[in-house]
């Protein structure tokens, strides 16, 4: 039978306290737990390991009774002796159910929840500890069956442009040799996640499989900057347009819309247009607002003659001429 360092496993030194012991199977515990790790029996079984180590030493019996064991093992070994030939039958206990034993991951239900059902200990802990009784009161005799868990969620991040915002898009991925093609709603913002049902890791123990969810970036737009379910844009009017007023084109993401400018009109006035902005994520019927600031776009190249007239102006208004 192979005799197991679990000081080694857990990477502590053989005088390490209590506290040291957990806090270093906290931390390996999380590394390789099967949650994390789906589908790789390497990690299940350095899992295992730690959950075994653990159990041996914060258990004052037990660990008394190891670092025993361990000093013969030594001494046998610096004695150059053959290891096949080391008398393990004065180390073995009685383990209840024909060499069964109690099984329990330790206080992992802590730090993940239900602890991942495994195939029991190691040999080694079965024949030197089956019969020793446990450190906590809930157990169990007999292998550990993996109650049924549910799948880890999966996420993808997706960029879409404004516009796919507003209209609503599709993006088609492949998973597992298959195509997928997952409907983005409108009115999605940054950060917001599409969830696409029973696409994510399978479940463990017979339990449901895990979901995928898209999450959203909205890229920058050249015209347009968003804030929630509203719009803002910049809209150039001409100088003659502004002090007489008239009308001018307002972009959105549907087209262009009319929008009345009164004479008069001061530069960085903001016109509101209502129900112009995004579609709402809950309800696509309804839509926020776009909000349109006045950029008052001054003449070039002007002639003599429109020069003069704008002097004249200028003097009616009580102005120096330069």
């Amino acid at each position: 039978m192979e005799y197991k360092d679990y000081y080694k496993i857990l990477g502590v030194d053989r005088n390490a306290s209590e506290k040291e012991i957990k806090s270093a199977y906290r931390r390996l515990a999380r590394k390789y737990h099967p949650d994390l790790n789906p589908g790789n029996k390497e990690a299940e079984e350095r899992f295992k390991e730690i959950n075994e180590a653990h159990e041996v030493l914060t258990d004052p019996e037990k660990r008394r009774k190891y670092d025993q064991l361990g000093a013969s093992w030594q001494q046998w070994q610096r004695m150059g002796r053959d290891p096949g030939g080391f008398d393990w039958s004065q180390w073995f206990t009685g383990a209840p159910g024909g060499g069964r034993v109690h099984v329990e991951y330790g206080d992992l239900s802590d730090l993940f929840g239900e602890a991942f059902g495994g195939s029991g200990f190691s040999d080694f802990f079965e024949a030197i500890f089956g019969g020793i009784g446990r450190q906590r009161p809930q157990t169990w005799t007999g292998t550990r069956q993996a109650r049924p868990r549910r799948g880890q969620d999966y996420e993808q991040p997706v960029e879409i442009t404004l516009e796919e915002a507003f209209n609503g898009t599709r993006r088609v991925l492949e998973k597992d040799g298959r195509r997928i093609e997952v409907k983005i709603p409108p009115g999605v913002k940054t950060g917001s996640r599409v969830r696409i049902a029973g696409e994510g890791a399978p479940g463990v123990g017979g339990g449901a499989t895990g979901d995928l969810y898209l999450k959203v970036t909205v890229l920058p737009h050249k015209v347009f900057e968003r804030k929630e379910d509203d719009l803002y844009c910049e809209v150039p009017v001409d100088l003659y347009t502004a002090i007489l007023g008239g009308e001018v084109n307002v972009p959105t993401l549907k087209g262009t819309v009319s929008l009345k400018i009164p004479p008069e009109t001061q530069g960085g006035r903001t016109f509101r247009l209502k129900g112009q902005g995004m579609p709402l994520l809950r309800d696509s019927k309804q839509r926020g607002d776009l909000y349109a600031k006045v950029r008052i776009v001054l003449p070039e190249g002007l002639s003599a003659k429109e020069k003069a007239l704008f002097r004249e102006l200028a003097e009616l208004r009580g102005r120096r001429n330069p």
